[in-house]
């Protein structure tokens, strides 16, 4: 690997690792109700919190990732269909270990659409239309969040009308609960929005294999402020919103994960500055394991287990190290050292993982 392969693969397993870091700690805040307002997800109007950018960030790195694959098998003389079929193989696999984790989480069979599905089979569209030139990506794009707007705006609800967008009544909740909640497929339009994300990532990742380092940080940063002005402007008509992946919430958060790409760039590639990248890497270059692994430990294990308490009550394990801390720190420093201590932990373990060069892919 080259000089600029190194210093643009910094750059992403920083911006990975970064998202996954978030990630873990928006899943593990353990002060309850006066968690900080930006480490919860935006209430219904809300707008867009710190919590809100985990998720559309990781699916813009997972398109950002696909030209730098393709270019690999480019070189390896893969035909373009053997990709296809591999990022089908993907999806897939990503789609049932989701299933896997989910049915763990609720402890009962489930095949639905949850984050890794939706990760999976936005990647595959998002694989797809890849080897497309990028003006051609950004008509796709634009067509997708513009339909999507216009299903939500113009599709009318029976009974209701058109054009009603609420947190009870909307036209793709009534599709869900109407249509796809049989099938436990409720959510799976949300694949449109999400893979229009995917492919406005490949478009950054054809910008960030280009040589001209300075060139390309100007064209980050001039994307990320058209795409947050586009979508502060569209949320005026549609607001933003997680749930339902509204249009403006796309191009919005989109734009501020070019910027924070913009920014890594700039103090790694052009500045120079990587050794404060070590520890984000390290989640960076494993960070699928890093969203399943503590998801499970925590199910079977931190709440599995039952721990006997001094007076002879029984907790679950998670709640008993809390009421340990709790005791003696307080509420909001016995949550917050649970917390560093959980993230902490499994850093250390995905670590030795780094160290080892054990990195595993779905």
């Amino acid at each position: 690997m080259n000089r600029t392969d190194i210093n643009r693969s910094v750059s992403l397993d920083t911006f990975r690792g970064l998202a996954i870091l978030l990630m873990l700690v928006v899943n593990n805040v353990a002060i309850d109700e006066i968690t900080p307002y930006y480490l919860k997800h935006a209430p219904w109007g809300g707008g867009v919190t710190i919590a809100d950018l985990v998720m559309p960030c990781f699916l813009m790195i997972v398109g950002i990732s696909i030209p730098f694959s393709l270019k690999s098998s480019r070189k390896k003389g893969v035909p373009l269909w053997n990709d296809d079929l591999r990022a089908l193989k993907r999806a897939l696999s990503l789609f049932l270990v989701g299933c896997f984790l989910t049915s763990s989480i609720y402890k009962q069979p489930y095949f639905g659409m949850e984050v890794l599905q939706l990760i999976g089979l936005a990647y595959f569209v998002g694989v797809i239309f890849c080897p497309l030139p990028p003006i051609f990506r950004i008509f796709i794009t634009g067509i997708l969040l513009i339909l999507y707007w216009a299903g939500i705006k113009l599709i009318p609800i029976p009974g209701i009308g058109a054009g009603v967008f609420t947190e009870e009544k909307n036209i793709i909740e009534y599709i869900d609960m109407t249509y796809l909640q049989k099938f436990h497929l409720n959510g799976i339009i949300s694949i449109i929005p999400t893979s229009a994300l995917v492919i406005l990532g490949s478009i950054i990742g054809d910008i960030l294999k280009r040589e001209d380092r300075i060139k390309n940080l100007y064209i980050f940063f001039s994307i990320g402020l058209l795409l947050i002005l586009t979508g502060w402007v569209w949320n005026l008509d549609l607001p933003f919103n997680k749930p339902y992946w509204t249009s403006s919430y796309v191009l919005y958060t989109a734009g501020l994960g070019t910027i924070v790409l913009a920014l890594i760039y700039l103090l790694t590639s052009i500045i120079g500055w990587k050794r404060w990248t070590f520890p984000f890497v390290v989640l960076g270059r494993n960070a699928i394991l890093v969203y399943i692994l503590p998801i499970l430990f925590k199910v079977y294990i931190l709440d599995g287990w039952i721990w006997r308490m001094p007076g002879g009550s029984f907790l679950p394990l998670k709640q008993a190290i809390l009421h340990f801390l709790i005791t003696r720190f307080g509420l909001v420093v016995g949550g917050w050292v649970y917390t560093i201590l959980f993230i902490f932990i499994w850093w250390l373990f995905f670590l030795y993982l780094y160290i080892r060069q054990i990195f595993v892919r779905i």
